[in-house]
């Protein structure tokens, strides 16, 4: 794969996802909200465990990649 490709895809990415969050927020609010994500407080402490919300990125990466770089 020619690197500059590459780096064009993925700084176009960059800036899609930097406007998103300047711009739009609304567009991410969804993460770590979703039913599965695990959220503990205790008194001195605080686990989040996004699990839902990152299987549903990593569906959504899997399916940009394979778009973009399949032959």
């Amino acid at each position: 794969m020619d690197i500059g490709k590459f780096l064009i895809t993925a700084g176009a990415f960059i800036l899609f996802v930097g406007l998103s969050i300047q711009f739009a927020p609304w567009l991410i609010n969804w993460f770590g909200k979703l039913p599965g994500d695990i959220h503990i407080k205790h008194e001195h402490s605080t686990v989040f465990i996004p699990i839902t919300s990152m299987i549903v990125i990593s569906l959504l990466l899997t399916l940009l990649v394979n778009f973009f770089f399949r032959k």
